[in-house]
């Protein structure tokens, strides 16, 4: 059997995405620091969410789950791969130039939708007029998802792993020269998104060139493999719009609170961490794997990679959950907390952030099994998964922010999350024995839910001897390296001892990728 080669490209990929992240941090503190929970920062926050809600929804959703098997089987079958992603990119091309020039009309009602609590005060004008400025984010950033996915299945993925990195250099950049400079903060940060997104695209597209994709747009055309194209990626893009669903209930809920929205997105960046440099990373690398196996046959390494791909995600994943749950109050402090950011938001954004931690192995889970269902060119049973997780977050979200305040729609996104989670694992159980997990990955399992709440019980200790210094200024920062440092330290071990993972597979599949 041919192992899956997948700890590699993943470390390529977890790699630039934790840089990524890292930097997104110091983006998230800059921006926490400058504006705290004030009204520009919720415009902005707003206003920026817009581009990104609907990049999911074409780049992420569309784009990477229709695409990216179509080109990799054509790749493999050498089947016009060049001329298939030509048309494809143009024909995008010609949809977002029409969606761009309709977001700029009708931007007021976007606003509205996505955040209906800010109509009654500044917030609501402000979040419009950054919303024009940034809203062309989204054309560019799902060009650059395209040429990203022709580089992923050529197994290049160094340059489209980078190219949020740099997004994020701009973005700090722009703020560092707007502090010095005495610009407007909201301003500068709404004009960075559109420039940050062409530098993206201009990365991508050079690597795309040097790897023998020169692709330059056209006039669009309707040809057979875009009919197959648009076929599949519709139910796809739908499933991608039931999760912006979602995002916009927890959003419409928390607009009603007043630094809400701000809270929330905070704590989605330190989750989104974790989920970012694992979660997505990994299926990145295992949709196109999948795709040449099934394509083969190959049904001992199609259950091999997904297995392997389950384990090490969650490997990574329980303790970070864990983490989140115990010690979100010294991360939200130390990561946030100074300029304009105060004690008060720190509290509030902990919180959310324990719920989120909840619910991030479903969400990293869920990045693993979807691969599963795209790579047969199944899109539609995951859509209707997602209608059902979209029920669940509403019913939770709005019915319980009577009772909950802003927190409901964490606990929403968070519960349909699971459910989310469990009817990809059941569904995929049912489609035959290559696409369930094996033996080792449940006999691993739950020795890495045991190794997390062992460290988490270590962590929680460490919180107590340590807590004075989390008030003491500058060795809070000195705090949270030996808090880290003593969770990673104690869950290598425990997981050692336990038999959660072993140090010689990482060893192996390097060898082996």
């Amino acid at each position: 059997m041919d192992t899956p080669r997948l700890l590699r490209p993943f470390l390529t990929v977890g790699g630039w995405t934790m840089a990524s992240r890292i930097l997104g941090f110091a983006r998230d503190i800059m921006i926490g620091a400058f504006l705290g929970s004030s009204v520009v920062a919720e415009a902005f926050l707003a206003a920026f969410s817009l581009p990104n809600m609907f990049r999911r929804f074409f780049a992420e959703g569309a784009l990477n789950v229709a695409f990216v098997p179509m080109f990799a089987k054509k790749l493999e079958g050498g089947e016009g791969p060049h001329e298939f992603a030509q048309d494809a990119m143009s024909g995008l091309l010609f949809v977002l130039l029409l969606f761009t020039i309709l977001g700029q009309v009708f931007m007021p009602w976007l606003v509205y939708a996505m955040a209906s609590g800010f109509a009654d005060d500044a917030r609501f004008d402000l979040a419009v007029i950054f919303g024009r400025i940034a809203f062309p984010y989204i054309l560019f950033i799902s060009i650059a998802a395209l040429l990203s996915g022709v580089l992923n299945a050529l197994h290049k993925f160094a340059a489209a792993a980078a190219a949020p990195v740099l997004l994020n250099v701009i973005f700090v950049s722009a703020m560092v020269t707007a502090s010095l400079s005495g610009w407007d903060m909201g301003y500068t940060l709404a004009w960075t998104v559109p420039v940050a997104g062409i530098a993206q695209v201009v990365l991508v597209w050079i690597a795309a060139s040097r790897a023998g994709y020169r692709l330059i747009p056209r006039r669009p055309r309707m040809t057979p493999e875009l009919k197959r194209l648009a076929i599949i990626a519709a139910p796809a893009a739908l499933a991608g719009g039931v999760t912006q669903v979602n995002l916009l209930v927890g959003r419409q809920v928390a607009s009603f609170f007043e630094g809400a929205f701000a809270w929330l997105y905070y704590a989605d960046r330190l989750y989104q961490l974790p989920l970012g440099v694992v979660g997505i990373a990994i299926g990145i690398v295992l949709l196109p794997d999948l795709s040449r196996r099934l394509r083969a046959g190959d049904t001992d390494g199609s259950r091999e990679a997904l297995s392997r791909a389950g384990e090490l995600s969650l490997s990574l994943t329980i303790p970070a959950s864990v983490a989140l749950i115990v010690i979100p109050g010294p991360l939200v402090e130390v990561l946030f907390q100074r300029g304009a950011f105060t004690a008060d938001d720190t509290a509030r954004t902990a919180l959310v952030t324990a719920v989120y931690g909840l619910g991030l192995p479903a969400f990293v889970m869920a990045k693993v099994l979807q691969p599963v269902y795209f790579a047969r060119g199944n899109t539609r049973t995951p859509f209707h998964f997602a209608l059902v997780a979209m029920v669940v977050n509403a019913v939770l979200a709005i019915g319980l922010s009577t009772w909950l305040g802003y927190i409901a729609a964490a606990v929403g996104t968070t519960v349909a999350g699971w459910s989310m989670t469990l009817l990809l694992w059941f569904g995929a159980a049912r489609m035959g024995p290559e696409t369930r997990l094996d033996a080792r990955f449940w006999a691993r399992f739950w020795r890495i839910i045991a190794a997390s709440w062992l460290m988490g019980a270590v962590l929680w200790m460490g919180v107590i001897v340590l807590g004075p210094m989390f008030g003491a200024g500058a060795l809070r920062y000195l705090a949270l390296a030996i808090l880290v440092t003593l969770g990673m330290v104690s869950y290598f071990a425990i997981g050692q001892m336990l038999g959660a993972f072993r140090l010689q597979d990482f060893k192996a599949a390097m060898r082996r990728g």
